[in-house]
């Protein structure tokens, strides 16, 4: 039987790729055989993740993009394309989490993490799907997050932008499965529970009452371990989810079945 997880000679883009999930992300793609582009907007984190796929044998592009930005996503997806011939996959990984409820933020926090966390994978798939419509073949993962099914009623823990925007990818992610079906495009999300991260290792992971609280009521009793993320990662990614599309899989312990 042949690896329905098998990636060789594919080309994938992942965002957010300097550090993190990102980082862990686009080495198990490499892992599995894929070349990969790696975007974000540190280019010396990036280069020393592309070091690191290169040492396995694959072929990686770094490339410093903002994925707010029209003219550096259009940039670099051509890039990519002079490099490697074609997009196969692309992982729209990058995200902030602006801290705070509605009466506390202000236009421009609101306006930041709408930009990252929604108009980044609009941006990046405006200019990848003509690519995957040409050689119909293609596989989109949105990362989400747990926050866009549940929330918190701690004040100090109010994320009422974080909640909307990663709720908008999740839209997203309907709207453009449902499109792009016929193109043999797949277009799925993913929402990550609790994992340390730059995002939560200088944040959530230093409260230990936090961390008391989020074990006590994550049916799994921890947060995520690197790595436990590639899975379903490699499953929306690969020929194994082929007649998968549309589909939203939490991956947080059963954080949001209780």
């Amino acid at each position: 039987m042949s690896n329905l997880y098998d990636l060789s000679g594919k080309v994938a883009i992942v965002t957010g790729a300097s550090s993190g999930l990102g980082a862990d992300a686009a080495r198990a793609y490499a892992e599995a055989g894929a070349d990969v582009a790696l975007f974000a907007r540190r280019a010396d984190k990036l280069a020393n993740v592309a070091k690191e796929i290169e040492a396995m044998g694959r072929k990686a592009l770094a490339i410093a993009v903002d994925v707010a930005n029209e003219e550096q996503v259009k940039s670099g997806i051509q890039q990519v394309v002079e490099t490697f011939g074609k997009v196969d996959i692309l992982l729209n990984n990058a995200g902030i989490a602006v801290p705070g409820g509605v009466e506390d933020l202000t236009e421009a926090q609101w306006d930041q993490g709408m930009d990252v966390n929604v108009k980044g994978p609009f941006l990046m798939s405006k200019y990848v799907v003509p690519l995957m419509r040409k050689a119909k073949y293609g596989k989109i993962v949105n990362v989400a997050s747990v926050n866009a099914i549940i929330a918190d009623k701690v004040p100090v823990l109010w994320r009422h932008n974080y909640n909307a925007s990663k709720d908008g990818v999740r839209g997203l992610t309907l709207g453009m499965a449902a499109s792009y079906a016929q193109d043999n495009i797949t277009v799925n999300s993913i929402g990550p529970g609790l994992f340390e991260s730059e995002m939560t290792e200088n944040t959530l992971f230093k409260n230990e009452g936090f961390l008391q609280a989020y074990n006590a009521s994550t049916p799994a009793s921890r947060p995520g371990k690197r790595g436990e993320l590639n899975g379903t990662i490699l499953f929306f990614s690969s020929d194994a989810s082929s007649y998968v599309t549309g589909q939203y899989v939490a991956v947080d312990g059963g954080a949001s079945i209780v």
